[in-house]
């Protein structure tokens, strides 16, 4: 049985589970967090030391506990990024890793998976939100391209010109301005903001329409969103 101070057994299988995937990509994890743990640990209890935390045993006891707390929280901070890359790297390149990284977009954001595909497993998807539409293809990058395109005309011709469209192509060929599905989110997030809430809703009313009359393509569902969002929560104490 679990006493009321002990975790909740659902964190420390989380846990110990981000840390098994996060050290196979990442053999030196351990020390990397260890390394965090004491320097920002001692960094902390020197400062306190310096500024007058060793004139009292109750002073020393707590720069301890204050360096101890700090260098766990550093160490939680690094294993929820590690973790996170870890995550995206197991699920790169395979389909379905662009809409399960685009199901961590929440709230102010609409995400539609493959809103066009072909046979080959090339897809885009669709976001709506404060940066207007944003179509993210995946797949081989020149059908993707085509693929971009064909939806930029016919979401343009629904929404109208006024409304920004931009095109995202998920890929390491940073040259040819792909995204690479880690930094994919982020990307999309710092996007110059273009429209309010209000502005929105009635363009999600719009695309229905051109959505009703296509096909629906099952897109697998990649671990990124439940890994990521796992070592958020992680990170974030909850």
């Amino acid at each position: 049985m679990s006493t009321p101070d002990s975790p909740p057994q659902g964190r420390i299988a989380q846990i110990r589970s981000a840390y098994k995937i996060t050290k196979r990509s990442d053999r030196t994890i351990g020390l990397r967090l260890l390394a965090w743990f004491l320097v920002t640990g001692g960094l902390v209890f020197a400062l306190g030391w310096l500024l007058g935390g060793s004139g009292s045993l109750l002073g020393i006891v707590f720069m301890s506990l204050l360096a101890l707390l700090t260098g766990i929280l550093a160490a939680l901070i690094v294993f929820g990024r590690r973790a996170e890359k870890a995550a995206y790297s197991q699920v790169e390149g395979q389909v379905g890793a662009g809409a399960g990284a685009l199901g961590m977009l929440k709230r102010g954001w609409k995400v539609d998976q493959a809103v066009a595909f072909t046979k080959s497993q090339d897809v885009v998807h669709r976001v709506v939100g404060p940066p207007g539409i944003v179509l993210v293809g995946e797949g081989n990058a020149n059908r993707v391209r085509n693929l971009l395109t064909v939806e930029r005309k016919k979401t343009a011709r629904i929404v109208g010109e006024e409304v920004p469209i931009s095109t995202i192509v998920v890929g390491r060929d940073t040259d040819k301005g792909e995204v690479p599905l880690p930094k994919l989110v982020a990307t999309i997030r710092k996007s110059k903001r273009a429209l309010k809430p209000a502005q929105i809703t009635p363009i999600i009313n719009k695309l229905k329409a051109l959505d009703a009359m296509r096909p629906q393509a099952p897109i697998p569902r990649g671990p990124v969103p439940t890994s990521a969002k796992g070592s958020r929560k992680m990170m974030q104490g909850r």
